[in-house]
């Protein structure tokens, strides 16, 4: 499971493997500074829209998986 914790370790990993200090990681992705710092401190509530940014930096893929994703990418109806 994805835990605050979880990601904040991911994250820290992949900038310190990247090189790039959490001032120098915020820049490229167009964040606050802050911003870094809280999801390396394990913050709770980040905006999906931020985080995109930053794995985007820092190449990280996420893959959604569920039971019911080969239906939802195959179908041709909309919801």
């Amino acid at each position: 499971m994805l835990t605050p914790e979880v990601l904040s370790r991911i994250i820290k990993k992949h900038r310190k493997a990247a090189g790039l200090s959490q001032l120098q990681l915020a820049e490229m992705a167009g964040v606050g500074k802050t911003v870094v710092f809280d999801i390396e401190k394990g913050k709770e509530t980040i905006q999906l829209d931020t985080l995109r940014k930053i794995f985007r930096v820092l190449n990280i893929k996420v893959v959604l998986q569920s039971h019911l994703m080969n239906q939802i990418m195959n179908s041709d109806e909309k919801s």
